[in-house]
């Protein structure tokens, strides 16, 4: 191993081992606890081989570090996580919706709150670059997912300053913290899907972050109506300690396929759900202690009464809803930082932000 560059694109030789190098960038704080793969010269150029920016040209400026994140860098980071080069445009993707200062990336990095970006591609690329949205979505196994999140979560750390204990300050932190990246089972939607949800055209592919919690599972293998499955689901999201109960926000619904395909059976439209859960997922007042409750009251403007029932969200469109997974009667869902970020999203596209059809059309 004869050179090596370093995660902000400085480079240095090295005729050092594998185990030297990844010794050498544990040390200086340029990984996420995992070893990484050594960003040679080729390894960066094949990655950039999947783009038709300049290296040099800055797509973000990442807090709380405020370093510019040039395409060189990403695609530093990206050799890093283990990622194929082919995967280089869903990151860059990935990194323009962070910045959106909708997102709130600033705040996102800096919390006590454990909050991680959750990247959801829709899109015939999605299909193309193997990222799972079937059995195991949110876990281990697949490469595309785990090393598209971890090359954000990298870049984020090297790139932005998110450092455990000093950029990022999460009092116990989470999982996602690692990756957290899924693709939408379009095929088992019974609904449309949530970037055409957004209007964009179904052979259009993107990605939409938002600041998500990890997983909890709503577990209902007994209901067979589509309101008892609503009513299951409405019961877990409505509750104590979350950020959305203190502020509302946009809470994420990953329904399995079987739940998503008992409620639309029994005529629940997507909009219909929403509109659900606005009504039904909401927490009783009255359960709450007189410190939480005074402090609920003066930053909700809600009523102090004991018949009081806390609504998670402001109105039924804040809540987003993809559908999945595989076969089995779970579905999950993702709490947010509250009203203190918005969901953002971004095309997959070329430079000139003509929407890219294929990966592969980006190679000669």
């Amino acid at each position: 191993m004869s050179v090596a560059v370093g995660p902000a694109a400085k480079t240095f030789k090295m005729e050092e081992s594998y185990a030297a190098i990844n010794q050498l960038y544990q040390e200086r704080g340029w990984t996420d606890g995992l070893p990484i793969v050594p960003p040679t010269a080729d390894a960066v150029a094949a990655v950039l081989g999947y783009t038709d920016r300049s290296p040099r040209e800055v797509v973000a400026v990442l807090p709380p570090r405020q370093g510019e994140a040039t395409i060189e860098r990403l695609a530093i980071n990206t050799v890093m996580a283990g990622a194929k080069p082919e995967y280089f445009p869903v990151i860059v993707a990935a990194i323009e919706a962070l910045a959106d200062p909708a997102f709130n990336l600033d705040s996102i990095q800096a919390t006590t709150h454990p909050v991680a970006p959750i990247l959801i591609v829709n899109g015939p690329i999605a299909r193309e670059l193997g990222i799972n949205s079937g059995y195991n979505a949110f876990g281990q196994g697949f490469r595309a997912n785990v090393t598209i999140g971890r090359a954000v979560r990298l870049i984020l750390m090297n790139l932005g300053g998110g450092l455990p204990g000093t950029g990022d300050r999460a009092t116990q932190g989470s999982p996602a913290k690692i990756a957290y990246c899924v693709a939408e089972n379009e095929e088992a939607n019974p609904w449309e899907p949530l970037h055409v949800e957004a209007g964009f055209p179904m052979e259009t592919s993107t990605v939409t972050v938002n600041g998500c919690e990890g997983p909890h599972n709503i577990q209902d293998h007994y209901s067979y109506t589509g309101l008892g499955v609503l009513k299951v689901i409405a019961g877990s999201m409505g509750q104590a300690g979350s950020n959305n109960l203190l502020g509302a926000g946009t809470p994420l619904l990953s329904l399995g396929p079987e739940h998503a395909a008992t409620i639309a059976r029994d005529g629940y439209s997507k909009q219909q759900v929403k509109e659900f859960l606005f009504e039904h997922a909401r927490y009783p007042l009255r359960l709450l202690g007189e410190e939480y409750r005074h402090y609920l009251v003066e930053r909700r403007k809600i009523a102090g009464a004991d018949d009081t029932l806390v609504p998670i969200v402001k109105k039924p469109e804040d809540i987003l809803i993809i559908v999945a997974g595989g076969a089995g009667k779970h579905s999950c869902w993702q709490p947010t930082f509250g009203d203190q970020t918005r969901p953002a999203r971004r095309v997959i596209s070329r430079k000139d932000g003509t929407p890219l059809a294929r990966v592969r059309d980006l190679v000669p």
